[in-house]
């Protein structure tokens, strides 16, 4: 088996000729995205190296604190994206979509890496943080979704819920599509990639233990474990998010708080 191939200076400064491509179509078709693009690229070197050297020590350390420490960071980052995406400021969403997804993350990844793979300590970093890792950034897209779909729909359906309140519907009645269509449009992604997953693309997790030199039917194995966690946790997170901002869409007498823009 041959060993790793490390990627030089150089070499890795090559790859920004994709990130020149993208800014190259933004500026030729008048996307807007110019700007964008190039926070993002800067984001994502700063952050994976800062995070690389913070992973060296932790698993260098190996002590609890440190590992809940950086989860614990890393949804609050999350939370801070969803907020960045989700332009609302009538409906405080923030807070429990913070709690739940901290019990939901947490629950989630000791289950996987504690029972599932078996590892012990259950906090071990080299398991606990990556695993960690995908099931906040899976989760962290589609619960961005379902939140402004359902702030939209609610908006623009609100006569419709209006006088299904009228008629004597309580608010989970008169919402009662709308909340399906954002729970719905928040777990398609997860469920598109089981889809194609091993037959349109191999995913990060699996191309990373192959390129490690890990036997592919063993890496085929974690990645099974990590499409079905990222599917559930998503169902999980989505669900009792929506069911908490949604009540809070209403008011005590049930009426609607989220007005038009």
């Amino acid at each position: 088996m041959k060993g790793i191939i490390t990627i030089s200076a150089g070499q890795l400064f090559l790859a920004f000729v994709f990130i020149l491509i993208a800014q190259a179509s933004s500026f030729f078709y008048h996307l807007g995205l110019n700007r964008d693009i190039a926070v993002g690229s800067l984001r994502t070197f700063a952050q994976l190296f800062l995070m690389g050297y913070v992973l060296t020590f932790i698993l260098g350390v190996e002590n609890p604190y440190l590992t809940l420490l950086v989860f614990a960071v890393m949804v609050v980052s999350a939370v801070f994206i969803v907020k960045g995406r989700v332009k609302e400021k009538q409906v405080p969403y923030l807070v429990p979509t913070f709690l739940t997804m901290l019990l939901t993350y947490f629950l989630t990844t000791v289950f996987v890496s504690g029972m599932i793979v078996g590892t012990t300590p259950w906090w071990e970093p080299r398991y606990f943080i990556p695993t960690g890792g995908m099931v906040i950034g899976n989760s962290m897209s589609a619960i961005s979704i379902a939140l402004e779909r359902m702030f939209r729909d609610l908006r623009q359906q609100r006569d419709v819920v209006e006088m299904k309140l009228a008629l004597g519907a309580n608010y989970r009645e008169a919402s009662d599509d709308l909340f399906r269509n954002a729970v719905k449009a928040g777990m398609i992604p997860s469920i598109n990639a089981m889809m194609g997953v091993g037959l349109v693309f191999i995913p990060g997790m699996m191309s990373g233990q192959i390129l490690a030199g890990t036997d592919p039917l063993i890496a085929i194995r974690y990645q099974i474990v990590v499409m079905f966690m990222l599917v559930g946790s998503t169902a999980i997170t989505s669900l009792v998010v929506m069911l908490i901002v949604r009540k809070r869409c209403f008011g005590s007498g049930e009426e609607i708080l989220v007005t038009h823009r």
